[in-house]
């Protein structure tokens, strides 16, 4: 993906006036986002994802097209097993509510962050660069629950440190893959 975004964007490093790239080691999709949790909660949050991760089984997904959030937040979408991975998003908001922490309402709309703006910047090029992108199928198998520190990476933007890997395992016989759309 980092590959094929420099070339159809004619950007070939992780450095623009306007945009602040995220580095590919960095990329993640967030399935909820808890904010600040206490040490407190850590040991019964882990322990309610470790039964979410127990009960979906992986998904297969590909990466598509592009978009936007207003004139900040430059997106690649994701495809394939998508109704799946709203399912285990909604599960782990569900397992924070029940430890006692808040989580986003919306619905959930799975995508990649790929770049960030300080600033609003027309993002609409960038958008019709990828219009017509589609990577690879790869498999999500693992739950993270990932440790942010905005603002604290090597280049200013955010580092990340993952407290555990939970296996989606599913406790039901595993379902074949679903076919991608076209």
């Amino acid at each position: 993906l980092a590959t094929a975004i420099a070339e159809v964007t004619g950007r070939a490093d992780a450095v623009d006036d306007a945009l602040r790239w995220v580095t590919p080691d960095t990329w993640h999709l967030t399935l909820s986002f808890y904010g600040e949790v206490g040490e407190s909660h850590l040991a019964e949050l882990r322990s309610r994802l470790l039964r979410v991760a127990a009960r979906h089984p992986a998904c297969a997904l590909a990466f598509s097209a592009a978009g936007r959030f207003d004139r900040r937040v430059l997106w690649v979408g994701v495809v394939g097993q998508t109704e799946r991975l709203r399912r285990i998003a909604d599960s782990t908001s569900a397992a924070a509510r029940r430890v006692g922490i808040p989580t986003e309402t919306q619905r959930y709309r799975p995508h990649l962050t790929v770049a960030r703006a300080r600033t609003p910047v027309d993002l609409r090029p960038y958008v019709e660069c990828l219009a017509d992108y589609r990577g690879p199928t790869w498999r999500a198998d693992r739950l993270a629950l990932v440790r942010s520190f905005l603002g604290q990476g090597p280049t200013r933007g955010s580092r990340y440190e993952t407290i555990e890997e939970l296996p989606l395992t599913g406790r039901a016989r595993p379902e074949s893959d679903e076919a991608l759309p076209r």
